[in-house]
């Protein structure tokens, strides 16, 4: 943008607006075009006045862009809108939701810190601590993710990141954000939540007091599948360490998937709305079925946790797992009968999808380790769509006949 642009009125005055509207218009700096829309910066490099202008940006002196792998104008509308809906101070977009993670423990642990791990993550997500960052020397250890006790007993002195996932995937366990922000901070550690199955328009871990959240845009943000990226958003001086790891390691978004997910946030709530109302009414049915044994659902009344879900939380998610009779051969047989969703193990997209986890997102994870995590054969997830919910009930009927 040309130091001598001044939008003024073209830009919108967000002073005190509400969450959707922040949504719909938060991170937008029109250019000298006027343009209405969010426009797409499609450059690698970019153009100095000088050679004492250049030299400036690249030392940090002068704002202004320098390079698509850390500065991009559509991205830094993507993450100006993420921060304004997290309530953040700033928030780093990268190509992926498992580099946002590898991008937080790069850049705030060191060797020989210690970090503590909900038992209750991601499958990719355990193996990025076990098999990765253990061998750079970080300690790691893992807890029951409700468990607050547990918790405070695992903090050693070198303890520097508690990371969980609240709700958890895929079984929609939950921990006391506030309550554990509360024990990592008296012990002088970082509460990190990945609030991937929420998204800001139903759960804002940082005003409960933790102090960083990373996300898979991939996931309901984009809200059709389209596009893969990942953002971290927290205090500046947190963030200003990871777009030192982005600049350095470049695991960085691109502008197109960036500008995707701009137009997704435009409709996030109204889609999380939606999505909550269907799973709620999937998840009550399935409860009555005879070929179910279990379901996990936050927002069943059955729900261990229901209580804290409606206190932490505006809505209960979109992702709904249930256990059936039958193990692993069950399971699939259910899977196999379906007609309408989608098998697949991604999440977040208008149509619904089910996922057998313990072979497919959980698989990589030795026995032990799925059993710890409370993953078993008879597992199944489904992210609940935006289909008729009647329609997703005639088709997982389709599964349940063939127990």
């Amino acid at each position: 943008m040309s130091q001598d642009w001044d939008a003024g009125r073209l830009d919108s005055d967000l002073e005190g607006v509400a969450f959707d509207t922040l949504a719909v218009r938060a991170g937008q700096h029109r250019s000298p075009e006027s343009e209405h829309g969010d426009p797409m910066f499609f450059t690698s490099s970019y153009v100095f006045r000088t050679a004492a202008d250049a030299a400036a940006r690249f030392a940090g002196e002068v704002p202004g862009n320098v390079y698509s792998r850390y500065t991009n104008p559509t991205v830094r509308s993507f993450e100006e809108r993420i921060a304004a809906l997290e309530g953040a101070e700033q928030a780093v977009a990268t190509a992926t939701g498992m580099a946002a993670i590898l991008s937080v423990v790069m850049s705030l642990c060191s060797a020989g810190d210690h970090v503590l791990v909900s038992r209750s993550v991601f499958g990719s997500t355990i193996s990025l601590f076990e098999k990765y960052f253990k061998r750079f020397g970080v300690q790691v250890d893992y807890v029951p993710l409700a468990d607050l006790s547990g918790w405070d007993a695992a903090i050693k002195s070198n303890t520097k990141l508690l990371f969980v996932e609240s709700p958890s995937n895929p079984l929609a366990e939950l921990v006391d954000i506030a309550a554990l922000a509360e024990v990592a901070h008296a012990k002088g550690a970082m509460l990190v939540v990945d609030n991937c199955f929420c998204t800001p328009a139903l759960q804002q871990p940082l005003m409960l007091g933790a102090d960083v959240v990373v996300h898979s845009a991939t996931k309901f943000i984009d809200g059709q599948g389209r596009c893969m990226g990942g953002v971290v958003a927290g205090r500046s001086e947190q963030m200003k360490e990871v777009v030192g790891f982005l600049r350095t390691a470049g695991p960085t978004l691109s502008p197109f998937n960036a500008w995707v997910f701009l137009k997704g946030l435009e409709t996030l709530s109204l889609r999380m709305r939606a999505h909550c109302a269907n799973a709620l009414a999937l998840a009550q049915w399935l409860e009555q079925q005879p070929g179910v044994e279990k379901v996990h659902y936050a927002g069943l009344a059955s729900h261990p946790q229901h209580e804290l879900a409606k206190r932490q939380q505006r809505g209960f998610g979109a992702v709904v797992s249930f256990e059936v009779k039958g193990g692993k051969e069950g399971a699939w047989r259910f899977i196999d009968a379906t007609r309408l969703v989608s098998i697949t193990a991604n999440l977040g997209d208008s149509k619904t999808t089910i996922t057998h986890p313990s072979t497919t997102s959980h698989g990589r994870l030795a026995p032990q380790e799925r059993e710890a995590a409370g993953i078993r054969d008879s597992l199944i997830r489904i992210a609940v769509g935006l289909e008729d919910v009647a329609d997703l009930q005639a088709d997982l009927a389709r599964g349940l006949a063939a127990l």
